[in-house]
């Protein structure tokens, strides 16, 4: 070994004792119902997303339910100029305690400078 070369150190050999070893836990946590709300919302848009093929643009609610999460998710599906009569659409997404997508269903569109307007 010359004096450039770093040295290496040996592993030593694993010994197998015929123990089980407890299995690697997944990386992904299940979130509790306080603390989970922004990662239910995150695996919510992300889930939509790669169901949709388009980036959701904002989520405008979201609620804990027996089963697990819903929430109400705003989707670009038209693009425009201006942007304000881009069409968008308000997807109802349910989501189980562990935050995977069970459903979701597409229920209102509309152009996106619409307001809401009192009845």
């Amino acid at each position: 070994m010359t004096a450039s070369e770093p040295a290496r150190r040996r592993r030593r050999p694993v010994q197998d004792d015929g123990e089980a070893r407890p299995a690697a836990k997944p990386a992904r946590r299940a979130p509790s119902r306080r603390a989970g709300a922004a990662w239910v919302l995150r695996a919510a848009m992300e889930q939509l997303s790669e169901l949709l093929g388009r980036h959701p643009d904002s989520v405008s609610a979201l609620k804990p339910t027996e089963e697990g999460w819903e929430a109400v998710v705003e989707v670009v599906e038209l693009p425009r100029i201006p942007d304000t009569t881009s069409v968008m659409a308000s997807y109802r997404v349910a989501l189980d305690e562990e935050g995977e997508l069970i459903s979701y269903e597409r229920t209102r569109r509309y152009s996106r400078g619409m307001i809401d307007r009192p009845r």
